[in-house]
C-alpha cells in the first residue's frame, strides 16, 4: 500500500511554462487564455496520473527578501509580458474554483513555500510530488519527495527522485545548492 500523496503545484512556474508552451489564444471577450488553458490541462493530467489524496498550489506574491538583500536579483530576466500577467488572476481563480488551497507568504517565492510544505508533508509521512518547471526544486528530492517537470509537450514529463537527480547532474540533491552557488544561475 502506497503512502498518501500530496500533489504540490508551483502555480507561478507552471503558469509561465503554459504561457510559453501554447500559442496565443483569446476567449470570447478577447481576454488572453493560453496560459490558463495550459495550466488547467497540466493540473488535470497530473491529478489523473498520480491520484493524490491532497492537492495544494503556491504562487509568488510581491518582492522577496532576496530583492531587498540584493538589488540585482533577477535583474537579467525579461519583463513579464502583459498578456501573461493578466492570466495569473484567472489561474488563481481556477485553482480556487477547484477548491485547491493556495499557499503564499509575503516576502517569499512560491518555491520557498513549496520547500517548507514538502518537508512538512514528508515529516507527516506523506509522499509529495512537486509539479514545477523550476529545476531549483531538484534539491528537495528525497525518497518521499519527487519533482515532476514538463517537457516540450504535455505528454513529455520527467519524474525526479534522488537517483534521477544523480543521473542528470552527477550530484546528490543537497549538493545542487553548492553547485548553483559556484556555477551561477542565469535565471536569477
Amino acid at each position: 500500500m502506497r503512502k498518501k500523496r500530496l500533489l504540490l503545484i508551483d502555480g507561478h512556474a507552471m503558469t509561465y511554462r503554459a504561457y510559453h508552451a501554447l500559442p496565443p489564444m483569446t476567449g470570447p471577450s478577447g481576454e488572453p487564455v493560453n496560459a490558463v488553458l495550459g495550466f488547467a490541462n497540466m493540473l488535470i493530467k497530473a491529478i489523473e496520473d498520480y491520484r493524490p489524496e491532497y492537492v495544494a498550489a503556491t504562487f509568488d506574491v510581491g518582492l522577496t527578501f532576496r530583492h531587498q538583500e540584493y538589488a540585482e536579483y533577477k535583474a537579467t530576466r525579461a519583463e513579464t509580458p502583459d498578456d501573461l500577467r493578466a492570466q495569473f488572476d484567472r489561474v488563481n481563480q481556477l485553482v480556487q474554483a477547484l477548491s485547491i488551497p493556495i499557499y503564499t507568504m509575503e516576502g517569499y517565492e512560491a518555491d520557498d513555500v513549496i520547500g517548507s510544505l514538502a518537508r512538512s508533508a514528508e515529516a507527516e509521512g506523506l509522499e509529495t510530488i512537486i509539479v514545477t518547471g523550476d529545476s531549483d526544486t531538484f534539491q528537495l528530492a528525497t525518497d518521499a519527495v519527487h519533482i515532476l517537470t514538463p517537457g516540450r509537450t504535455s505528454r513529455e514529463v520527467a519524474l525526479y527522485d534522488p537517483a534521477a537527480v544523480r543521473e542528470r547532474y552527477g550530484l546528490e540533491p543537497g549538493q545542487l545548492v553548492d553547485y548553483k552557488a559556484l556555477a551561477g544561475d542565469s535565471s536569477d
